[in-house]
C-alpha cells in the first residue's frame, strides 16, 4: 500500500514533473549506492598493508610492510570498483528513472491508444478508452474517448438516416402503387369503350393525389413529417370512392361494403384513401375469397374496417405491431410496409392502427376529424 501510493500519485503528476521527481530519486540512490560502495571498498582496502615509510615524533623513519602480489591486485580491483561506480551508477539511475517513467507514464496510455486505434481501422466503435491518468497522456485518451464517442454518434445517426430514407423510399414506391393500379384499371375500362363522366373524374383524382404526393415526399426526410390536410368531405362519397377502388384493387373477391349514407368529416381525403387502399391490397393478397369493408364513425373518429377469411396475422405481428420491412410470406415484391406505413399515417392523424384475428385478419384504422356526421 505504501507503495502503491506514491505510484499512483506519480500517475497523476504532469509528464515533466514526474520524470524531475523520478530522476532526482534514481540519481539521489546511485549516489547513495556509489557513496556506500567506495566506502566499503576502502573499508576493505584498510585491511591490506600498502609499503611505503613512516616518521616518528622523533624523526624516526619505520619502513612499512610491503604488500604481496596478490595484495596488490586486490587493491587495484577495489581502486578500480570505486572508480567505475562513480561513473557507471549515476549513469545507470539515469536509466533507471528513464525505464520507471516509461513503465509508470508512458506503457498504458501508449497501448490504450495504439488498441483503440487498431479498433477505429477496423470499423469497430464500440468500445470504450478508460481513463489512465490525469496527466497529460490521460487528457489526449480522454480526447481520443470523445473523438471515438463523436464518431459513433456520427455512424448511428447516418446509418439512422440511411435506414429512414430506405424506409421513406420504400413507402413511397409502396404507397405509388396503389393509385397507379386503379388509374391502370380504368385505362383497361376506357379502352374497353366503357367511358363515363366518373371514369374521367377518378383518374383526374387520382392523378392529383399522385402528384400531391410526389411533391410531399421529395420535400421530407421523416415519414413521421408527412403533412396532414384536412378539408371537408362527404362521408357517403367518400365510401363509393373506397368502394370503387376496392373492386379494382382486389377484381377476385366477394366485396362487402357498409358506409354511412349521410354526413361529412373534416379530414385528409388523400392519406384516408392511401391507408384504406393498403388495406384493401393487404388482405387481397391473403384473403381466400371474401373482404369486408366497413366504415362508421364513433366518438369523433372515423373508422375503416377490412376483416378478410384468410390465415390471419402471424402471433409475432399481433405481439411487435407492424414492422418496416417486415412480411409474412416470402414474396420479393412485397417488403411490408403497407400496414407500417398506414399505422404512421392513422397516428399523423390523431387515430391508430389495430389488428385482430377473429377467425380472418381483421385491420381497424381510425382517423380523428372535425365536423358534423
Amino acid at each position: 500500500m505504501g507503495v502503491r501510493l506514491p505510484v499512483e500519485r506519480l500517475r497523476n503528476m504532469g509528464l515533466k514533473r514526474s520524470f524531475v521527481v523520478l530522476a532526482a530519486l534514481c540519481l539521489l540512490a546511485a549516489l547513495a549506492l556509489t557513496a556506500a560502495v567506495y566506502i566499503a571498498c576502502g573499508w576493505i582496502a584498510s585491511d591490506y598493508p600498502r609499503g611505503g615509510i613512516e616518521i616518528g615524533p622523533d624523526g624516526t623513519i619505520t619502513e612499512l610492510a610491503q604488500p604481496s602480489v596478490e595484495q596488490t591486485r586486490v587493491l587495484c580491483l577495489l581502486n578500480g570498483i570505486q572508480m567505475v561506480s562513480m561513473a557507471v551508477l549515476p549513469v545507470g539511475g539515469l536509466c533507471l528513472a528513464g525505464i520507471l517513467f516509461y513503465r509508470i507514464k508512458l506503457k498504458r496510455p501508449i497501448s490504450v491508444l495504439q488498441m483503440g486505434m487498431e479498433r477505429i481501422q477496423a470499423h469497430d466503435l464500440d468500445f470504450t478508452i478508460p481513463e489512465v491518468s490525469r496527466d497529460e497522456l490521460g487528457q489526449v485518451c480522454a480526447a481520443f474517448e470523445t473523438m471515438r464517442a463523436e464518431l459513433l454518434r456520427t455512424n448511428q445517426e447516418l446509418w439512422r438516416q440511411a435506414e429512414e430514407r430506405k424506409r421513406l423510399n420504400a413507402a413511397f414506391a409502396h404507397d405509388l402503387r396503389n393509385p397507379v393500379t386503379v388509374l391502370k384499371g380504368t385505362v383497361k375500362l376506357l379502352r374497353r369503350g366503357s367511358a363515363d363522366e366518373q371514369m374521367l373524374e377518378r383518374m383526374d383524382v387520382y392523378t392529383r393525389r399522385i402528384e400531391q404526393y410526389v411533391e410531399a415526399m421529395s420535400s421530407i426526410q421523416r415519414l413521421e413529417q408527412m403533412p396532414v390536410q384536412c378539408r371537408p368531405v362527404s362521408l357517403p362519397q367518400l365510401g363509393r370512392e373506397l368502394e370503387e377502388t376496392a373492386r379494382l384493387l382486389a377484381p377476385a373477391l366477394n366485396l362487402s361494403c357498409s358506409f354511412p349514407q349521410e354526413g361529412q368529416a373534416e379530414l385528409d381525403h388523400g392519406l384516408f384513401l392511401t391507408v384504406a387502399e393498403n388495406l384493401v391490397t393487404n388482405a387481397a393478397r391473403f384473403a381466400r375469397s371474401g373482404l369486408e369493408l366497413t366504415m362508421e364513425t364513433d366518438g369523433g373518429f372515423l373508422t375503416l374496417t377490412a376483416a378478410d377469411d384468410g390465415p390471419g396475422f402471424p402471433q409475432e405481428l399481433m405481439q411487435t405491431g407492424p414492422k418496416p420491412f417486415g412480411k409474412r410470406d416470402g414474396g420479393a415484391a412485397h417488403f411490408g410496409m403497407g400496414l407500417y406505413s398506414s399505422q404512421l399515417l392513422c397516428r399523423k392523424h390523431g387515430g391508430d392502427l389495430r389488428l385482430n384475428n377473429c377467425p380472418g385478419a381483421t385491420v381497424t384504422a381510425s382517423f380523428k376529424f372535425q365536423g358534423k356526421t
